[in-house]
């Protein structure tokens, strides 16, 4: 596979357009941990999302077989690994992308957190992206832009290490935004794509990756598609 075009994910027959929502899309629906209906809204998603390179094609894999194992992946309580997701955040015209420096961790990465029981993934990237940036009136793109999988390490606290099942989203930003840090992060910054290979700034592959179809994704869909109303 190549990575040389980036367009939104493709569909499956029948499913949803994609589009932007905000907040008013959101209808919380976490689950109890041996509840497999959740999971399984979760895992259609993953299903439905068409890598763009190998390394998307191989985190795609490892999710779909973890969940396939452990029918708590929703929940901090399966303590193998568990869902996360996470966001992308560019301001009105994807011109930026914002980063924070995580306080847990120490690094700058994108916002993101825990599924905890929700099912719908794209929301819980989009209330960690607003938790995190301090930024109201977010909207996010409803198909995910990327996969990953990897080991997460807390070097503060005691929690073992465990890994993360990760669904990323481009999120975007109402014009004029203004980023408030929190206790989740030391600083927050945005960056242009000409920026996410800057030395000061450390990002890892990772999340490179997902700046890139973020980028991509973001200015594919500006201007083409209206989001739903608050």
């Amino acid at each position: 596979m190549t990575a040389e075009r980036v367009e939104p994910a493709a569909r499956s027959a029948g499913a949803t357009r994609p589009r932007w929502l905000s907040a008013a899309s959101a209808v919380q629906r976490p689950v109890h941990a041996d509840e497999p209906d959740g999971l399984a809204e979760a895992v259609e998603t993953v299903r439905r999302f068409t890598p763009q390179d190998r390394m998307q094609a191989q985190n795609r894999r490892r999710l779909l077989a973890f969940a396939a194992r452990h029918p708590d992946a929703l929940h901090r309580s399966c303590e193998a690994g568990h869902l996360t997701a996470s966001a992308w955040v560019v301001d009105h015209n994807a011109v930026r992308g914002l980063v924070l420096l995580h306080a847990k961790i120490g690094r700058w990465l994108q916002p993101g957190g825990h599924a905890d029981g929700e099912s719908s993934l794209w929301a819980v990237a989009r209330r960690e992206a607003s938790e995190e940036t301090g930024i109201d009136g977010l909207e996010v793109w409803s198909e995910p832009v990327d996969v990953d999988v990897h080991l997460f390490v807390n070097r503060r606290d005691a929690e073992p290490s465990h890994m993360h099942f990760d669904v990323r989203y481009v999120v975007r930003c109402p014009p004029g935004a203004l980023p408030r840090p929190n206790h989740e992060s030391d600083a927050l910054r945005w960056v242009t794509p000409d920026q996410l290979t800057d030395a000061d700034l450390g990002l890892d592959a990772s999340t490179r990756r997902l700046a890139k179809y973020g980028f991509g994704v973001a200015r594919a869909v500006i201007g083409s598609h209206q989001p739903e109303d608050d």
